[in-house]
């Protein structure tokens, strides 16, 4: 079986658990909350139930944004620098958000905390590709992200044990007292990924050209818009679920288990791809990911339409689409670092950005549209299904399950 390459002094297995545990950071960040927006919004005074998704939202945008920043950052000055003062600075907003005595003061906490966050995800990506590319690299993203998927499956539980022992203020100490082990983590064991030789001087003509490149490449912009269509339909899932489990089907007694078995689809998705990846390759399994979920939103819709909707199909269908939805995402994103893997840093962030802000736009009109029922969910996979495939079929010119480049 083949290794994961690590840094000099880490290994393997070590390696793969910190870029999952670096990963962790933004997942912790958006799900550790879920169970105590209902208790937010009551503190804060928001009134509208659609209003909390913002306390997400707001963290993503944060998110998307950032990353322009860290990517030219770690080309110039190296990935381990810029990885210690985000993480340092997303202690400190946490605490910030911690203390928010209004709800338009924990949106600004939140969105700061999204602009350090943004590092974790450029970083993480780049220093994976320092080290590997190709099947090799979507390999390494997937173990990592199969250990990051158990963060949303523990997250909601977490969270609802903190709410059992304080306000939902301690969830946010909780997030940076996390974002502290991980900086401990990197002080005293990650060595710089990137050599002098490679770093590339911060300059408006060096960006313009390698945001050029990446622009105009269209594996590496076709596949990060890709990825960020089905993001969304994560990031929807996410702000939506606890509406869904809790107001729309009474079910908030079992919300942690239920938005924990939609999580743990995903990671086992990751696992398999991982297994996978590098004898059937990232073209296979992700567009065949595509086109499962294209087939269950059209039955999911049917079955909305019919009125036979139950708890338990929601939990099928909703499960069986992140599944499909988790074989997109490590292949979706080593497929468009691929042309671009010279000028990682960069690439990663602009290819980030994209992903993210293009997932907020997604999710939030998903979100947004929520009525009580799980119509607009169904209906949102539905259109990421056919828009991702019409992006593939664009992209790879016309032909699909090619074995090119993965």
């Amino acid at each position: 079986m083949t290794s994961h390459p690590a840094p000099a002094g880490m290994h393997p297995r070590e390696f793969v658990a910190f870029v999952a545990a670096v990963m962790a950071v933004n997942a912790f960040g958006v799900d550790l909350m879920l169970p105590s927006l209902a208790d937010i919004g009551h503190d804060l005074g928001v009134s509208e139930a659609n209003h909390r998704q913002w306390i997400i939202t707001v963290y993503m945008v944060g998110f998307g944004a950032g990353q322009l920043v860290y990517g030219p950052l770690a080309d110039r000055y190296g990935r381990r620098i810029v990885l210690i003062l985000t993480l340092a600075g997303f202690v400190g907003a946490s605490i910030f958000a911690a203390g928010s005595a209004s709800f338009a003061a924990l949106l600004g906490a939140r969105l700061l905390q999204g602009l350090m966050s943004a590092s974790t995800r450029v970083l993480a990506v780049a220093i994976v590709r320092d080290g590997s590319s190709g099947r090799q690299m979507a390999r390494t993203m997937s173990v990592a992200q199969m250990i990051f998927f158990l963060v949303p499956i523990l997250a909601p539980t977490l969270g609802q044990l903190l709410l059992e022992f304080g306000p939902w203020r301690f969830i946010f100490y909780a997030l940076g007292a996390f974002a502290a082990l991980v900086l401990a983590w990197t002080l005293v064991r990650l060595p710089e990924t990137l050599p002098a030789e490679r770093r590339v001087p911060i300059s408006l003509t060096t960006l313009r050209a390698n945001y050029r490149l990446t622009l105009t490449n269209r594996y590496s912009l076709g596949y990060a818009i890709a990825a960020s269509l089905t993001f969304g339909g994560i990031i929807a899932f996410v702000s939506l679920s606890q509406q869904i489990f809790v107001d729309g089907f009474n079910a908030g007694d079992r919300f942690t288990l239920f938005f924990a078995i939609c999580a743990c689809a995903m990671g086992a998705a990751s696992f398999l791809n991982s297994r996978l990846v590098e004898r059937l390759g990232t073209r296979l399994i992700s567009q065949s990911a595509v086109l499962g979920l294209i087939a269950l939103s059209i039955v999911h819709v049917a079955v909305i339409a019919t009125g036979v909707e139950t708890l338990w199909s929601y939990i099928f269908f909703q499960a069986l689409s992140m599944t499909c939805i988790g074989l997109c995402g490590a292949n979706f994103g080593a497929m468009a670092m691929e042309p671009v893997g010279h000028i990682a840093g960069t690439a990663s962030s602009l290819q980030g950005f994209i992903t993210s802000i293009g997932a907020v736009v997604v999710g939030s009109a998903i979100g947004q549209s929520y009525a009580g029922t799980t119509t607009p969910l169904a209906i949102g996979y539905l259109a990421i299904g056919f828009a991702v495939l019409g992006i593939i079929w664009v992209v790879e010119g016309g032909k699909l399950f090619r074995a090119r480049m993965g």
